[in-house]
């Protein structure tokens, strides 16, 4: 990671949180061709429309939601990210997912610290709330309060680790801002539902409100989602940033 930072008390804070594309079959043809499959029969898999024609029947499918043929366009995500920020994109349960485990291999001393610019005080009643940034006080407090507990918790995990204690019963003392690792995988249209709730958007439909984390996994795949299907996520955009 790019920005680990060495705590006083021996272990590793990072404010990195990553979402890298890995593999793909992500297309806005390949939509266009499962819809189409409908009227062509097998000739759907060789006709070749333009983008004038694409950006039409997607537009149609959007705005109509007609959200099958989104599904046949697959993306792979690695996403390095705290362990909280993992189970919220966990609740998307039309993804599918391999985790770093904690049975098989030691975790290492690295746990989530929020940068400088996260807000990090709520005002106001849940729901209705808002954050404000704090003053340096309070990330004083918050990362003398961390670092105090991501210490003495790995230390306890070293020392269970040392005196043979196995891996899936020393774990039960890590906090949930230790790291971990996970293939995400899914379609176009789950992804879209995702996007539709775990970013801050002031032209939504529905505008959500997502903790900041999980945002920063989602921005990332917005980013990747729109380069690979350019005209879905204009269509996306364009009526409200719901999935169809």
């Amino acid at each position: 990671m790019r920005d680990l930072t060495a705590a006083p008390r021996g272990v590793r804070t990072s404010s990195s949180i990553t979402a890298a594309l890995v593999d793909f079959t992500a297309s806005d043809a390949g939509v266009v061709r499962a819809a189409r499959v409908s009227t062509a029969g097998l000739g759907a898999h060789s006709e070749d429309h333009g983008e004038g024609y694409m950006k039409g029947l997607i537009g149609y499918l959007m705005r109509n939601r007609h959200g099958s043929p989104f599904e046949h366009s697959s993306m792979t995500f690695l996403v390095r990210a705290p362990i909280f920020t993992v189970r919220h994109l966990m609740r998307h349960r039309t993804w599918s997912f391999n985790e770093e485990s904690a049975r098989y291999k030691e975790l290492t001393d690295v746990f989530y610290l929020p940068d400088p610019e996260r807000s990090l005080k709520q005002v106001g009643k849940p729901g209705h709330y808002t954050y404000v940034r704090g003053t340096d006080e309070d990330r004083a407090l918050l990362r003398e309060a961390a670092v105090t507990a991501y210490s003495a918790a790995y230390h306890e995990y070293r020392r269970m680790l040392d005196a043979g204690i196995a891996r899936e019963l020393a774990r039960v003392v890590l906090p949930v801002a230790t790291y971990s690792t996970v293939y995400a995988t899914c379609n176009a249209r789950s992804l879209m539902h995702f996007l539709s709730l775990r970013v801050h958007d002031e032209g939504a439909l529905h505008v959500s409100h997502p903790q900041r984390e999980i945002e920063m996994v989602a921005q990332q795949m917005e980013t990747e989602f729109g380069r690979l299907m350019p005209i879905t996520h204009a269509a996306f955009e364009e009526h409200g940033r719901l999935s169809p």
